[in-house]
């Protein structure tokens, strides 16, 4: 998947709330939008590489720039949220994920009931199957972790593809793209987010198919990297 530019470097200075970053740029501090909510203190430390796009001509935005990655330990990290909803559609059409061959892409963004889910696909065997994705960013001695922030929708999203499970012929599951390339394991982050812990182990009993990949991303392009074990244990 190609990465949208240019995009001009910058050092991290401060985030003042979740959305905003300080960042210094050919010696002045700019204020730039951050698309991940996530508390991201791992990657967001002083000095810390950023890579800005700048705000298109026209737009009406009060940020002349957005944050979309920052270098960590040698390799360039995703900070925007939304991109691996674009990168599984995209991989989805060219059949380039492992474990969904045989699914087809119906519709991006489904409804059902309160719920609204990433996508709607067949399964090999044609019957319905919703997924839901997951941006991971988190990543501590190989072991990707999420959410690193409570995550309230997480936990009902899970819920919700558990009842469907459960109530209907359908398949559904839970694909969580690390946007970089250096785990090799997947967890809950129990210890930040009981609750989702065990609403995501729950609805893996219950049938919900619960994967994790990881990406290698650079200036120009996000790619498949390799899928990795996910472990839903709480100890």
């Amino acid at each position: 998947m190609k990465i949208e530019g240019p995009l001009i470097t910058g050092r991290f200075v401060a985030r003042p709330n979740r959305f905003i970053t300080l960042v210094e740029v050919d010696g002045k501090i700019v204020r730039s939008h951050l698309p991940d909510p996530g508390r991201l203190q791992e990657l967001l430390v002083p000095g810390a590489e950023l890579l800005l796009r700048p705000r298109p001509e026209g737009s009406a935005r009060k940020t002349d720039y957005s944050t979309v990655m920052v270098r960590h330990a040698g390799q360039l990290v995703s900070l925007v949220s939304a991109l691996p909803n674009r990168f599984v559609r995209e991989s989805l059409l060219a059949g380039e994920l492992p474990m969904l061959q045989g699914y087809s892409l119906l519709k991006p963004e489904i409804t059902v009931g309160r719920h609204r889910f990433d996508f709607l696909l067949t399964d090999p065997d044609q019957r319905p199957f919703y997924l839901e994705v997951k941006s991971v960013t988190f990543v501590e001695n190989g072991v990707a972790r999420f959410p690193d922030a409570v995550s309230e929708r997480g936990s009902r999203h899970a819920g919700a593809l558990k009842e469907l499970t459960e109530n209907g012929d359908v398949g559904t599951g839970v694909l969580f793209v690390c946007q970089r390339s250096d785990a090799r394991e997947f967890r809950p982050m129990w210890d930040r987010d009981p609750k989702f812990g065990r609403a995501i182990a729950e609805a893996h009993e219950a049938g919900v198919k619960v994967w994790c990949i990881t990406v290698k991303v650079t200036v120009n392009e996000m790619t498949f990297f390799q899928e990795i074990p996910v472990n839903l244990s709480s100890y």
